[in-house]
């Protein structure tokens, strides 16, 4: 179960790291809770998917606080 976890302005430009300590993207963006982190060039289609980041709003997708495990100076490690 994840942490009570809080996306804030000061996670802009974090890093998002998933459980096998790959970056998938960078945070360019948090509004009310949410993060919008655009994708490493050489994200896979079936990592997105997994995320359920289909389809894109000018290049970003959503990240909601729920798929976060934890926070960190400089990284964002997702929970799945």
């Amino acid at each position: 179960m994840r942490n009570n976890v809080t996306l804030t302005d000061e996670d802009e430009g974090k890093n998002v790291i998933n459980n096998n300590g790959e970056t998938l993207g960078r945070v360019v963006q948090v509004e009310h809770g949410t993060a919008h982190v655009k994708p490493d060039p050489g994200l896979t289609d079936s990592i997105k998917s997994k995320l359920g980041w289909g389809e894109s709003d000018e290049d970003t997708y959503r990240l909601d606080a729920s798929n976060v495990e934890s926070i960190s100076d400089d990284e964002i490690h997702l929970s799945r």
